[in-house]
């Protein structure tokens, strides 16, 4: 007992600190895969809700939007941690990430007492994109090629006139990764990209990726690794190593584009991890990693959290 009452002292400054802010969430498709994962972090999202912290959610579906894929007849073509679009896997993504992940998440949350609205970036003109022109990428072995992404849409503009009436209400909303050109035309979004212009739009204390590892490691072959705190001077040689790769490094490249926007701090967690989202948020060690900008990290050091 008294263990649980040192921890709810321990977070009383952050429950404090948190009040009526914004955090985007988004939840990566190996959390998702899981009903009793997606189920805790129900749990978790319901509590940050309890304590009046305006939260909005954004998902992907990559894995689950690969099964499918290949139960169709085609295996999907990924190129440095990003989907190539074809047309046909359009129709997977809008299949998976709007109907079946959409629901499944937006059921998990009312079986907690969350109110939440499923939404796409089509909705309400919330995300605007244009399609991608072919692009030259530097893919994780190193090399340059020119790749097409093909149905895949950069973000241009975010109108978050529609959030701004949920939040205020109560309401989460639970954003799927697509959007639309200017003329109705649907395209596949990058889901961490999406969190990121939401975040930035919405002038968010928080963004957090929620993923299938427990953050950013120097090694991936040694979970000791792990970068608990980094601003982007500190990213820079790993970037420039390829030691970021697949499908981590648009999180990192998601991560610098926010604070850079004014995000003050970005975290990448194992979101599988028992409370890992509440470990993150609410405690002065943290679980994963922590990506703040330069004139942030001698406030944090000074603040201890």
């Amino acid at each position: 007992m008294s263990e649980m009452i040192r921890s709810l002292k321990e977070a009383l400054d952050y429950t404090r600190l948190y009040r009526d802010q914004t955090f985007v969430i988004k939840v990566g498709g190996e959390v998702l895969g899981s009903r009793k994962v997606l189920d805790e972090v129900a749990v978790q999202v319901a509590l940050l809700e309890s304590l009046s912290v305006r939260v909005v959610l954004v998902h992907g579906g990559g894995p689950q939007a690969t099964e499918l894929s290949r139960r169709l007849g085609f295996e999907p073509q990924m190129v440095a941690g990003r989907r190539v679009t074809t047309p046909e896997a359009l129709e997977v993504a809008k299949m998976v990430y709007a109907g079946q992940l959409n629901v499944d998440v937006l059921s998990a949350l009312r079986a907690r007492g969350v109110r939440a609205v499923g939404l796409s970036g089509i909705d309400a003109g919330l995300v605007t994109a244009t399609r991608r022109p072919p692009v030259e990428v530097r893919d994780d072995d190193g090399a340059t090629r020119t790749v097409d992404y093909g149905e895949v849409g950069d973000i241009e503009t975010v109108d978050t006139a529609v959030l701004d009436q949920l939040l205020p209400s109560g309401v989460v909303p639970v954003i799927a990764s697509l959007a639309a050109d200017a003329q109705g035309r649907p395209l596949n979004v990058n889901a961490d990209s999406l969190a990121e212009a939401l975040a930035r739009s919405l002038k968010a204390k928080k963004l957090v990726f929620m993923t299938g590892a427990p953050g950013l490691l120097r090694d991936l072959a040694d979970p000791a690794s792990l970068v608990a705190f980094a601003t982007p001077d500190d990213l820079t040689g790993l970037l420039a190593s390829g030691a970021v790769r697949g499908g981590m490094r648009p999180k990192v490249e998601a991560c610098l584009r926010a604070v850079a926007g004014g995000v003050r701090r970005t975290h990448i967690i194992d979101g599988r991890a028992p409370d890992a989202l509440l470990v993150e948020l609410f405690t002065g060690h943290g679980c994963g990693t922590m990506i703040v900008a330069s004139r942030e990290a001698a406030e944090y050091e000074a603040q201890e959290w």
